[in-house]
């Protein structure tokens, strides 16, 4: 009796201290998961290409964007802009495993465990982020094709703008996926706000030429720092409407905000009205 007594009389262990095993564990499982169905592997990576290579074929020497160097025709253009749509493809629907998760009744599992909801939110948008990243990397295989000659500074560089905004999406993804329980109505989301992201971000058309409420637009839209920041990195002597270090630091303030509002909805209590 007196040791159940003790027993229970010992401080509780902070849940803080379980944060890291619990979220590597759901950030291995969404390597693994998504490496497993090799359709969405192909499906991620082959619609922007055939995209890029198909519109930027269309417009071929039709469109010029200036005088920076290698930027001759719309494929070039186009390049860092169909990285991005990698990123974001991945990044968004990478979080449509938190609704499978909702329906197979894991994430319940999870949510009743001894661990943080900061885990949960960490281990899901770290391996959303990684994925993301990881498949816009290897996009970069094609930048010959695009006139880019890449040095190990500029790969360097480009991976941290990948992974800014691969977190940054992910989060997002995270929060707009966390109180939905159907794939359909996430899908309308996407279609709806995330897509028109993109559209303002200044890969299909440059800033400066754009009418004066769409560039307003284009401003307020932080996808457009990073389509932005890799245009100056992917073609240094192209004229961009931000420096590099402007473009990074909106995208670090974006990673934040979203990450922050994604475990906010992560521990948000709901309430039912009383009968």
């Amino acid at each position: 009796m007196a040791t159940q007594t003790a027993a229970l009389s010992r401080p509780i262990a902070p849940a803080s201290a379980g944060l890291w095993l619990p979220a590597f564990t759901l950030w291995w499982r969404e390597i693994v998961r998504f490496y497993r169905q090799k359709s969405r592997v192909i499906g991620v990576l082959a619609s922007p290409l055939v995209f890029w290579v198909v519109l930027g074929s269309g417009f071929g020497n039709s469109f010029r964007s200036g005088g920076g160097q290698g930027q001759q025709n719309f494929l070039d253009y186009f390049y860092p802009g169909t990285l991005i749509l990698i990123v974001l493809f991945t990044s968004i629907f990478a979080m449509m495993s938190l609704i499978e998760d909702r329906k197979e009744g894991f994430l319940l599992s999870v949510m009743v465990a001894p661990v943080p909801r900061s885990a949960i939110v960490l281990g899901k948008v770290l391996g959303g982020t990684m994925l993301a990243a990881m498949q816009g990397m290897i996009f970069l295989i094609f930048a010959p094709f695009a006139g880019v000659q890449l040095h190990p500074l500029q790969v360097l560089l480009v991976a941290v703008v990948v992974f800014l905004v691969s977190f940054a999406l992910t989060a997002l993804g995270f929060a707009i996926a966390w109180p939905m329980d159907s794939t359909s109505a996430f899908h309308g989301i996407i279609n709806l706000f995330l897509i028109p992201l993109w559209l303002l971000s200044g890969a299909l058309f440059r800033l400066s030429g754009a009418s004066v409420w769409i560039r307003a637009l284009m401003y307020m839209n932080p996808l457009t720092y990073g389509v932005e920041a890799l245009r100056d990195l992917l073609y240094p002597g192209m004229e961009t409407s931000f420096d590099l270090a402007h473009s990074m630091a909106t995208l670090l303030l974006f990673s934040l905000a979203m990450f922050g509002l994604a475990f906010l909805m992560a521990n948000r209590r709901t309430t039912r009205p009383a009968a």
